[in-house]
C-alpha cells in the first residue's frame, strides 16, 4: 500500500493535533514497515523536528503552492496526491482538500472533538463558520471517518448528520515513553531544575477556560489540600481569572501552586512519574491524552464525569463534577490518602493503558485502510 497523509500537524503543531499526526505516522512506519508512505507537508520551514524516516515529504511544487500554503493545502494539493498514486489518503486533522472526491484513492479523516459546535461561545462566529464547512465537508466525502471516542463518534453521527456505519472508533495512543522507566537522572533533572517539591498534584493542558484549571485550584484552596499544585501549559487570556483568584485568596495559596510553560516534551515523562495524582478537571474533551499519558506512567488519575473521560480514564481514575470543586476536592482526597482505592487505582491505570499501545493502535487504523 501507498499511504498518504496531510502531516502539517506533524511538522508545526507541539501538542495536540501534533501528537496524534506524530504518533500516527510513527506507529504505523514501526509495525507496517512494507508500506510506503507520504507525507504531506505544506513548507519546507518546518517548526518541529519529526524523524519520520524512510517515510517522503511532498512539498508544494508550484509558485502558487509555494506562496499560499493554505490554499495548496486546501485545493491544489490534489494534483500532487494524484500523482503519487495513494492506495489511501488520510487527513489527520479534521480536513479533506476540497476536491478529493475526483482522487481514486480511499478518502479517510480523523475528527477529533466538535467542541466548536457544542461550546460555540468558545470560539469567534468566523472561526465556526470556517471549522463547520471543512469538518462537514470532510465528514461527508471520505469513504471512512475515524472518530478518536465512542463520544466523538456520536457527535459526528447528531451533528454533522454522517451515517454511524460510516463512522470507525480507532482510539489514539501516546508516546510510548509513557510506559518506559525514565531514567533516575532526568527525574533528578526535572527535580532541580523546577524545584518540584516531593510530593505534589500535577495538572497538563493548554491553561483555557474549557480546560477548567481554575475549578482545581479552587479545590485546593477551599477543601485546605496539602498537596502543592504543578500546572504545565501554555496560558491564554483565561489565566488571569487565576491570577485575580490566587491574589484574592492570598499568600499561601499563591506558595502551593507553580506554574510552567513551555516544558520541553522529553522533560514531560519525568513529571508524570514524579506526581502524586494527575488531575484532569476538563468540561469537554475529543479524548484526553493527558489522561493516558499520566495512566501510561502508572500515576493515578480524577478528572471529570460524562463525556469520553471514562473512555480515556477507565478503572485508572477517579471521576467528578467538574463544576463542582468540592466534588473534584473530595476525589482528589480519597485518589491521595485512601490506600486500597489508591491501591487499585495504580494497578488500573497500568491495565487499563495497555489498551492505548502502539501496536494495537496501529493494527486498528491498517485494518480501516483495507476495508
Amino acid at each position: 500500500m501507498r499511504i498518504g497523509f496531510d502531516a502539517k500537524r506533524a511538522f508545526f503543531n507541539n501538542t495536540g493535533l501534533g501528537n496524534y499526526s506524530r504518533n500516527t505516522i510513527r506507529q504505523l512506519l514501526r509495525y507496517f514497515p512494507e508500506n510506503e508512505y507520504r507525507l504531506f507537508v505544506p513548507s519546507k520551514k518546518t517548526r518541529i523536528p519529526f524523524s519520520h524516516e524512510p517515510a517522503s515529504c511532498v512539498y508544494p511544487d508550484s509558485f502558487t503552492g509555494k506562496n499560499f500554503p493554505s490554499y495548496w493545502r486546501s485545493f491544489l494539493i490534489n494534483s500532487q496526491i494524484s500523482k503519487e498514486n495513494l492506495t489511501v489518503y488520510h487527513g489527520l486533522s479534521n480536513e479533506l482538500p476540497f476536491g478529493i472526491t475526483r482522487q481514486k484513492c480511499k478518502k479517510i479523516v480523523t475528527i477529533h472533538d466538535l467542541i466548536f459546535l457544542r461550546y460555540p461561545a468558545l470560539y469567534k462566529p468566523a472561526d465556526r463558520k470556517i471549522y463547520l464547512k471543512k469538518f462537514s465537508y470532510a465528514a461527508h466525502n471520505a469513504d471512512v471517518v475515524i472518530a478518536v471516542s465512542e463520544q466523538t463518534k456520536r457527535d459526528i453521527a447528531e451533528m454533522l448528520n454522517v451515517p454511524g456505519e460510516k463512522i470507525k472508533v480507532v482510539y489514539q495512543g501516546c508516546n510510548s515513553v509513557f510506559f518506559e522507566e525514565c531514567p533516575q537522572e532526568l527525574l533528578q533533572k526535572a527535580i532541580s531544575n523546577y524545584q518540584l517539591p516531593e510530593d505534589f498534584i500535577l495538572y497538563v493542558g493548554t491553561i483555557e477556560e474549557r480546560k477548567n484549571l481554575l475549578a482545581l485550584i479552587k479545590a485546593i484552596h477551599e477543601s485546605k489540600i496539602e498537596l502543592p499544585l504543578v500546572a504545565i501549559g501554555r496560558k491564554t487570556e483565561y489565566f488571569t481569572q487565576i491570577e485575580e483568584y490566587i491574589a484574592s485568596a492570598g499568600e499561601e495559596l499563591k506558595k502551593k501552586i507553580i506554574f510552567i510553560d513551555n516544558l520541553p516534551n522529553e522533560m514531560l515523562r519525568a513529571f508524570y512519574k514524579l506526581a502524586r495524582l494527575f488531575v484532569y478537571p476538563s468540561v469537554f474533551e475529543g479524548f484526553g491524552i493527558p489522561i493516558l499519558e499520566a495512566l501510561a506512567s502508572g500515576t493515578p488519575v480524577v478528572t471529570s464525569k460524562g463525556g469520553c473521560f471514562a473512555e480515556a480514564g477507565g478503572k485508572g481514575a477517579l471521576y467528578a463534577n467538574p463544576a463542582n470543586p468540592a466534588e473534584i476536592a473530595e476525589m482528589i482526597n480519597t485518589a491521595l490518602y485512601n490506600e486500597d482505592v489508591r491501591n487499585n487505582l495504580i494497578a488500573g491505570a497500568r491495565e487499563h493503558s495497555t489498551r492505548f499501545t502502539d501496536e494495537k493502535v496501529a493494527q486498528e487504523l491498517m485494518k480501516v485502510y483495507r476495508g
